[in-house]
């Protein structure tokens, strides 16, 4: 298994409705990657999800966003790599963090789902040798809360935390390409 970056998917919901809700912070932030780097998504039925090819680094770089709903993310995952026949090492998943305040970011390999539907779908269909790029959206001190609170856009300094965090995240994934995990994860985490 190697653990080179090839598909960076985004999780969050389709949909106007839900386009700027915290839970969407993964599409958010394969859509930064796509505007720095000269993505252009589309539609592709058979994998249920908007993808796009782009070179990062000199390397091609797919970036995914499942088009159902996010607790349904594995099928479409799944479906890019087997028909890229790439491997699950080769995976970059973003995704919401309510266990991260807004403002922190983490990169890490492998690990539960932690209570997060996406994950958890992505983990039975791919297994959880895969890395994460966990992007933080706060919790509202309730678990009772969490469901609404993700749906819901955040607080404009929340919203401003995170695409900050988007932002130094897109610009150490040269680094993560070409120098490996070990190398971005140092970078990510001494800038904050």
């Amino acid at each position: 298994m190697t653990n080179s970056v090839r598909i960076i998917a985004g999780l969050g919901n389709p949909g106007e409705k839900y386009q700027r809700t915290l839970h969407n912070a993964g599409f958010w932030f394969v859509d930064a990657v796509a505007d720095k780097y000269g993505g252009s998504f589309r539609y592709e039925k058979k994998f249920d999800a908007d993808y796009c090819k782009i070179d990062l680094h000199g390397e091609d770089i797919w970036l995914v966003k499942p088009q159902c709903f996010m607790n349904l993310s594995g099928g479409p995952i799944r479906g890019v790599i087997d028909y890229y026949r790439l491997e699950v090492g080769n995976l970059l998943v973003a995704h919401d963090e309510i266990d991260l305040p807004p403002g922190t970011t983490r990169l890490k390999m492998g690990g539960g789902h932690g209570g997060h539907n996406g994950l958890r779908d992505i983990i039975q269909h791919c297994g959880a040798e895969f890395v994460r790029l966990r992007l933080g959206v706060g919790h509202p001190g309730d678990k009772s809360q969490v469901t609404d609170y993700v749906l819901k856009r955040g607080s404009a300094d929340v919203e401003h935390a995170i695409e900050e965090n988007i932002s130094a995240a897109v610009k150490i994934m040269p680094l993560l390409i070409e120098d490996g995990l070990n190398a971005a994860t140092k970078a990510l985490h001494t800038k904050e």
